[in-house]
């Protein structure tokens, strides 16, 4: 056979594993667009983007509805911002709506070059993986946003919003109070929201705190894989807890309430993943005994014989 007969063949896999990667491309990106037109179907008036956004801005609207002002309103500056805003969201949640394609398409180009044991090893972290930012997405949008926004909006003079919004003191609802001194001695500091400013910090929680529940199925995937191990996640505990204080302290306000929780949930996590990978590791050595490839003799064997007695 000659070199150029050797050649085609081997280069007829490689264009056969192009074509299935085209395939499972193409119908992720039909998945994806199709996910992002849902966002723009009307529902009671409005797209269901728009219902989307709402319920984003809510932790903002309740806390400026607590401090006062009963009539929370964002803005836009420019005409095609909150058109974009709207298509951003589609993006974000339309590749939420579309994982389950996504992955589908993923898996089914990956399973064919895996052994049976390696399919039933990664399924699962499959699954888990998108269950486990779900519920990192919810913890932020229901435990820290709300802290965050209280904390950051705790700042504003609510009292000098309600007066330019109203007009005039004497217009003003029970319990809104301008002072003299805020009308006349001083600057008037206001909150006027823009919404995609807005929603790029309930996002960036949102994204930050998914990733950060992903750490339980990266560590256990990791250590069956044999990266690491329930030993060495447990000797470095010291400088694990020091980088989640820095996370806490990069990803979440100056509040020092804020920064605890997503401290306490992190370690946490970081806690149950050793627990996983000490079980990973439990019936793994349980498969290698019985399939005897070591048994409890051959682990005592590296011992030294005063140990032994």
């Amino acid at each position: 056979m000659s070199q150029t007969e050797d050649l085609d063949d081997s280069t007829a896999p490689l264009i056969e594993h192009l074509a299935e990667l085209r395939t499972r491309l193409i119908r992720s990106v039909i998945a994806f667009i199709i996910a992002i037109t849902v966002f723009f179907i009307p529902i009671q008036g409005e797209f269901i983007a728009v219902h989307v956004l709402n319920f984003l801005m809510a932790p903002i609207v309740d806390t400026l509805r607590e401090l006062g002002d009963p009539s929370p309103t964002l803005q836009y500056t420019s005409p095609q911002e909150y058109l974009f805003t709207l298509f951003r969201i589609s993006m974000v949640f339309g590749f939420a709506l579309a994982f389950p394609v996504i992955g589908f398409q993923m898996w089914r180009f990956v399973a064919p070059g895996l052994y049976r044991q390696e399919k039933n090893a990664f399924l699962p972290f499959l699954v888990a993986s998108p269950v486990m930012f779900l519920l990192g997405a919810s913890f932020a949008q229901f435990v820290v946003t709300p802290l965050a926004m209280a904390f950051f909006l705790g700042f504003a003079d609510v009292s000098s919003v309600l007066a330019i919004v109203f007009g005039n003191p004497e217009t003003l609802p029970d319990g809104a109070v301008i002072t003299p001194e805020a009308a006349t001695e001083g600057p008037t500091i206001t909150f006027f929201g823009k919404v995609n400013e807005s929603l790029d910090i309930t996002l960036k929680f949102i994204m930050a705190f998914g990733l950060c529940f992903q750490l339980p199925v990266l560590l256990t995937l990791m250590g069956k894989a044999g990266l690491v191990s329930s030993e060495g996640l447990g000797n470095v505990r010291k400088y694990a807890m020091v980088g989640i204080l820095v996370l806490a302290a990069v990803v979440t306000p100056p509040d020092v309430i804020t920064q605890l929780i997503l401290f306490t949930v992190v370690y946490g996590l970081y806690e149950v993943s050793i627990w996983l990978v000490r079980g990973v590791e439990k019936k793994r050595d349980a498969k290698l005994r019985e399939e005897g490839f070591f048994d409890d003799e051959d682990d005592l064997g590296d011992l030294p014989e005063e140990d032994l007695k």
